[in-house]
C-alpha cells in the first residue's frame, strides 16, 4: 500500500495534468504547474539523467547522484555498447510501484546538425514492431532504427517485470535523441501489451514523427508529457515545413519559477510555449537543452 501511494504521488505530475488531447482553438491559454506538481517529475529527471553513464555503473546503480536520488531501484537489464547502440536500462522501482525504461540521449550540438539536415527522411513503422499501424504514420527513420536495436529486449524485459513484479505500470523516460527513443516506446509497448498502464516523462525531445504519428499517440491512451527547458533550439526540430509533429503533453519551463502546460499539439499560441518562445533556431539557446529541468542538469557531464 505504501509504494502504491508513493506512485500516485510522483505521478500525479503526469496524471494530474490536463489530458494531452487537442484543444478548441478559442481555448489555447497555459496551465501554470504548481511547486508541488513539478517537484513530482523529479524521480523521472534523475532517471534519464542517469541514462547518460556507463553500463558498468548501471548494473551496480552506482551513478552517484542520480542513482541515490532513487536509491531502491531495482535495475534488471542494462544494454547499450556507448557507441553504435544508445546505452538503455530497466528496471523496478518498489518506491514508485513502477517498471522504468530509460533511454540514454546524445550530444546536443550532433543531434541538431543531424536534424536540421534537410535529408531528415519520414519512413513508415516497422509493421512487425508496431503491428497494425497505417502506413500513413511516419516517424525519423534514424529514431526508428535506432529504436528498432533494443526493442524486443526492452519488451521482453518489462513482460517479465510485469509477471514478477505484479505491477502494470510502466514509464518510459529519456533525454533528447533518448526522448525520442522514449517516445517511440511509448506506442510500442502500448500495441504490444495492451493490458500495461503505460506513461512518458521525456526531456528536450525533437519532434519525432508526421502529425499521423502525433495523432497515434494522442489516441493511444498513453500518459505522455514533454518537458522543454526555457530556449532549448531541439525541441522544435526536425522543422515542422519538413512534416514533423509533436503529439500533445508539452511542459515548458519558461524559468525556474513559471512552468505551464501547453495545449494542442505543437501549435500552442501563447508566447509561453515552445514554439512562440523558440521560433528558429537562431533565437534558442542549445545550452537549455541540458538543463536545469527542476534544478536537476542532464547529460554526461552531469553523471557524478
Amino acid at each position: 500500500m505504501h509504494s502504491l501511494l508513493l506512485f500516485s504521488a510522483a505521478l500525479s505530475a503526469l496524471q494530474g495534468l490536463t489530458s494531452a488531447k487537442p484543444v478548441d482553438l478559442l481555448r489555447r491559454t497555459v496551465t501554470p504547474l504548481s511547486s508541488t506538481q513539478v517537484a513530482g517529475f523529479a524521480p523521472f529527471t534523475q532517471f534519464a539523467r542517469a541514462a547518460y553513464c556507463g553500463t558498468d555503473i548501471l548494473q551496480d546503480w552506482t551513478c552517484g547522484e542520480a542513482c541515490a536520488a532513487n536509491s531502491d531501484f531495482e535495475v534488471s537489464l542494462v544494454g547499450g555498447n556507448d557507441d553504435s547502440v544508445q546505452n538503455y536500462f530497466v528496471g523496478f522501482s518498489p518506491s514508485l510501484d513502477a517498471i522504468i525504461v530509460a533511454h540514454e540521449g546524445t550530444d546536443p550540438t550532433q543531434l541538431l546538425s543531424d536534424l536540421t539536415d534537410v535529408e531528415v527522411l519520414l519512413g513508415s513503422l516497422d509493421s512487425t514492431l508496431f503491428p497494425g499501424v497505417s502506413s500513413s504514420v511516419e516517424v525519423h527513420t534514424g529514431f526508428a532504427d535506432e529504436h528498432a536495436l533494443t526493442a524486443n529486449a526492452i519488451l521482453a524485459e518489462v513482460r517479465s517485470l510485469m509477471n514478477s513484479k505484479a505491477t502494470n505500470n510502466v514509464v518510459a523516460v529519456g533525454h533528447s535523441l533518448g526522448g525520442a527513443l522514449a517516445e517511440l516506446d511509448t506506442v510500442f509497448l502500448r500495441l504490444n501489451i495492451p493490458s500495461a498502464s503505460i506513461s512518458a516523462m521525456t526531456y528536450g525531445t525533437p519532434r519525432v514523427g508526421n502529425p499521423a504519428w502525433a495523432a497515434l499517440v494522442d489516441a493511444s491512451n498513453v500518459n505522455f508529457k514533454r518537458i522543454d527547458n526555457e530556449l532549448d533550439i531541439i525541441p522544435i526540430v526536425p522543422g515542422r515545413f519538413l512534416g514533423y509533429q509533436h503529439p500533445a503533453g508539452e511542459i515548458h519551463i519558461v524559468s525556474s519559477s513559471n512552468v505551464v502546460e501547453c495545449p494542442g499539439d505543437d501549435d500552442a499560441t501563447d508566447p509561453q510555449c515552445q514554439i512562440q518562445s523558440v521560433p528558429n533556431i537562431l533565437e534558442g539557446d542549445i545550452l537549455n537543452h541540458l538543463g536545469p529541468y527542476e534544478g536537476i542538469s542532464i547529460g554526461t557531464i552531469f553523471c557524478t
